[in-house]
């Protein structure tokens, strides 16, 4: 496991609110004076210690789309900050934002997922921070790839900024799915294990893109034990300039939050964990036979490959893959286990399995380069 370091502060000496989650709401856009005031007020009172949230240059794919209200929309953002007493962030892409949100007293400011997916973008967001004072939040790439979102963190820290999160919104995908991004909950699980010190925020909005799911994904960032929650909040969303599906009123919002179960980070309980942690140890021996037997299948494999390459016959057996895969799906579902899942595991073991003979084959290739050819 990479070894990553980051010099934060934590986030009760910063954002030190008594309820959980932590809420982040607000319009996706600022759209007029009146728009925010009202959306605000109706906030503040259901959610005191909200942070309020608003668009002031919105990144569009197309130039044809609403792309912001610009510096004015910053006026308005004060306006809310003092009409209220809450605390107002908004979403920068370049130095010069920067410089206007710090001018009008803008109290958190955030880098969307494309700024985050372009290192040039990030590091003229870093120069602009240097000897600021100031949280920023991080939202992951659009892409997969949990080094950006890794790198955009440390430039940003290594500007001197402490008061550092993240935020997860999902991820870009190519496929039909029911959200708008892909949750791929693995990507701030695997950032949380490397940096267990580093709050996460969940935003709700951009992974549904629907308001009526934002409940069950709020729920999952709980259950995921995520710090707090972005959630876009129109006064009336059907009007919105910008992703209008995806925002909730503020009553709704209210509704959502008030239903949601808040998990306990751990068990203080002394029965309760002394009992969990005699499942963890049943876990833990069971992931060492896995370990174990997945070591003396990859040796098989080798010896496969040593035979393949004595006879000349094609590493890449697709006959045997589909009995292989298929008997694995029907045997896993006889057990209760989603056919995916099993999809998925088997077809990891099965690459490890095509890389090990590959090496075989090619003995005369640095086997770094195999390890890179057959990186998923």
């Amino acid at each position: 496991m990479m070894k990553i370091e980051l010099d934060i502060t934590s986030i009760n000496d910063w954002l030190n609110f008594p309820e959980r989650p932590i809420l982040i709401s607000g319009p996706c856009s600022a759209e007029s004076e009146e728009q925010m005031i009202t959306t605000a007020k109706q906030i503040v009172k259901y959610f005191p210690n909200n942070i309020f949230r608003a668009g002031i240059w919105k990144p569009r794919t197309r130039p044809s789309s609403f792309e912001g209200v610009g510096e004015i929309g910053l006026q308005w953002l004060k306006h809310v900050k003092q009409e209220t007493g809450m605390l107002v962030t908004t979403e920068v892409a370049n130095s010069k934002h920067v410089e206007l949100c710090l001018k009008y007293d803008v109290d958190i400011l955030w880098i969307g997922a494309r700024t985050t997916g372009n290192p040039f973008s990030v590091q003229e967001i870093a120069e602009a921070l240097k000897g600021i004072d100031i949280p920023v939040l991080v939202k992951n790439s659009l892409n997969p790839d949990i080094q950006l979102w890794i790198g955009a963190l440390e430039r940003i820290n290594n500007s001197g900024i402490k008061k550092l999160a993240a935020i997860h919104r999902g991820f870009h995908s190519t496929e039909q799915k029911q959200f708008r991004y892909s949750p791929l909950w693995s990507i701030p699980i695997e950032l949380k294990t490397l940096l267990p010190y580093l709050p996460i925020f969940c935003d709700v909005s951009h992974i549904t893109g629907k308001r009526e799911l934002i409940s069950i994904i709020a729920q999952e960032a709980m259950n995921l034990n995520m710090d707090g929650l972005m959630i876009e909040t129109h006064f009336n969303p059907d009007i919105a300039l910008s992703d209008a599906k995806q925002q909730v009123t503020p009553d709704k919002l209210y509704e959502t939050v008030d239903q949601l179960q808040i998990r306990n980070p751990s068990d203080k309980n002394k029965t309760s964990l002394n009992k969990l942690d005699g499942f963890r140890i049943v876990i833990d021996n069971i992931d060492s036979e896995l370990i174990s037997l997945l070591t003396e299948r990859m040796k098989i494999s080798e010896k496969i490959g040593s035979y393949k390459k004595e006879n000349n016959l094609a590493i890449f057996q697709v006959d045997r893959w589909r009995k292989t895969i298929n008997r694995s799906i029907e045997l896993g579902k006889s057990f209760g286990l989603d056919e995916e899942f099993v999809k998925l595991i088997f077809t990891r073991i099965h690459d490890e399995s095509i890389k090990k003979q590959a090496k075989i084959m090619n003995q005369e290739i640095d086997p770094e380069i195999i390890n890179k050819l057959f990186s998923p």
